[in-house]
C-alpha cells in the first residue's frame, strides 16, 4: 500500500486508519523498488490509501512508483483508489497512467448500488463504472477488473445486476464465475459488524 497509511476515507469496512494523511515520501517508489528486487517477486499488487484532495499531486506520486525498474520487471495489479473529485478533475489520473499503465488495472466496486450510502459513504457507483470504461477506451489491450464484497445485505438478483454493469463498462472478467467476491470482516464497533 502506498502514500502512506492514513486514508481520507471512512468507509465502514474499512480497518485502515482514518486521518489527514501526511506528505508521501518522496522515497517510496525506490523504496518499494527495492522491497521488490530484494524479494524477488514476479507479480505485484500496488494499491493505496484513498487521499481525497489534488488528484494530479496524488497520482503523480503513483506514476513514479510503477515506472522504476523492479517494479516493472514484475508484473503488477494497480487497484486504483477513488479519486472523490469533480468529473472534469478526476481525467487527469487516467492521463498520468497512459505514462506507465498497469499490466492489469483494478477498481473495486465493493458493493451493490442500492447499499453504497451505507457501504461506501461518499462513493458514486456509476462514477465507478465510468472509470473503468474510460481506462478500458484508452487501453483496450489492458484487462480491467473489479471486486465485490458480498453478505451485507444484497440480493442475488442484485449481484447479477452487478455483473451486467461491469460487462457493459468493458470489465474484462465479468463474468460471474470469475469475479472476486469476499466476505467483509469489518472493524469492531462499525455500521457493517
Amino acid at each position: 500500500m502506498i502514500l502512506g497509511a492514513i486514508c481520507t476515507r471512512r468507509c465502514p469496512f474499512c480497518d485502515v486508519a482514518h486521518g489527514r494523511p501526511v506528505t508521501p515520501d518522496a522515497n517510496e517508489p525506490q523504496k518499494l523498488a527495492q522491497t521488490i528486487a530484494d524479494m524477488g517477486l514476479k507479480y505485484v499488487v500496488v494499491t493505496s490509501v484513498d487521499r481525497d484532495g489534488p488528484s494530479r499531486r496524488r497520482c503523480s506520486s503513483i506514476s513514479p512508483t510503477a515506472s522504476a525498474p523492479s517494479v516493472r520487471k514484475a508484473r503488477r495489479l494497480r487497484l486504483k483508489p477513488w479519486f472523490r473529485t469533480s468529473a472534469a478533475v478526476w481525467i487527469a489520473p487516467l492521463d498520468i497512467l497512459k505514462v506507465t499503465p498497469p499490466d492489469v488495472f483494478n477498481h473495486n466496486l465493493e458493493n451493490v448500488p442500492r447499499l453504497y450510502r451505507q457501504v461506501r459513504p461518499g462513493a458514486d457507483y456509476n462514477w465507478s463504472l465510468k472509470l473503468l470504461e474510460s481506462f478500458k477506451e484508452a487501453h483496450p489491450e489492458i484487462p480491467t477488473k473489479s471486486g465485490l464484497m458480498v453478505g451485507l445485505g444484497e440480493t442475488n438478483a442484485e449481484i447479477v445486476e452487478v455483473m451486467r454493469d461491469l460487462r457493459r463498462h468493458g470489465r474484462d472478467d465479468a463474468d460471474p464465475r470469475s469475479v472476486p467476491a469476499a466476505e467483509p470482516s469489518p472493524p469492531a464497533g462499525t455500521a457493517l459488524r
